[in-house]
């Protein structure tokens, strides 16, 4: 164990949480695949059962079918009894930048359908204030995009486009995403009304009150806030 990483460490913890029966969302990110190895060699061994999976991305769903996890659809399980996801930033009022693996819509929901929401981070993560190292992501339609753009440049922000090598990044919804660097940020809730409010606005990666469990990694173990 003292030879595992803080982020993985925190990764069995999370996975350890995880019961038979269960019915399980599950984020994005490098966490959440240390989370899907972990549970699927959990089944492999036949200490879980009847566990069911919704995930927030193609690419968590692709790690999730190659662990032998069995997958649903949030139209099958529109209510779930834990979700797990890790976090860009996380401030001491359990407030997350997230979406930097470009899938912040699709989390957002499937923390939203789950009885339970746990985070689990390295403490790397762990900022007084957001927007301290991260941008916020903001996922925006295609069409029209500048005219969002300009609306966050009112707000503060220097926004850039993320890409995929020399072509835009595509979400799984079909978005774009423009990275918004605001620098520190006093108050998430009023940024996150304000960026509700501009049209061609999707989503955006500030979560509010959306992490029930904070679970993290460090160099001397596991802690829970």
């Amino acid at each position: 164990m003292s030879e595992r990483s803080p982020k993985q460490l925190a990764a069995l913890h999370a996975a350890s949480a995880v019961q038979s029966g269960m019915r399980l969302g599950l984020g994005s990110g490098s966490t959440v695949y240390l989370i899907v190895q972990a549970l699927g060699e959990r089944l492999a061994r036949g200490e879980l059962r009847d566990l069911q999976v919704v995930v927030a991305s193609r690419w968590t769903e692709d790690a999730a079918k190659d662990a032998g996890l069995t997958i649903a659809t949030l139209d099958d399980l529109p209510q779930l009894d834990l979700a797990i996801d890790g976090a860009d930033e996380i401030d001491p009022q359990r407030n997350m930048i997230k979406g930097g693996g470009g899938a912040l819509l699709r989390e957002r929901i499937v923390l939203a359908a789950a009885a339970q929401r746990m985070i689990v981070v390295d403490d790397s993560k762990l900022v007084q204030t957001l927007g301290e190292r991260w941008a916020v992501p903001v996922e925006i339609v295609q069409f029209g995009w500048r005219v969002p753009e300009a609306a966050l440049r009112r707000q503060g922000a220097q926004p850039v486009r993320r890409m995929d090598g020399a072509q835009p990044l595509i979400t799984d919804e079909g978005n774009f995403i423009l990275d918004c660097a605001f620098g520190p940020i006093p108050d998430p809730a009023a940024l996150d009304r304000r960026l509700r409010a501009i049209p061609g606005v999707m989503d955006h990666g500030l979560f509010i009150g959306m992490a029930d469990r904070v679970i993290v990694g460090g160099a001397d173990g596991v802690r829970e806030l």
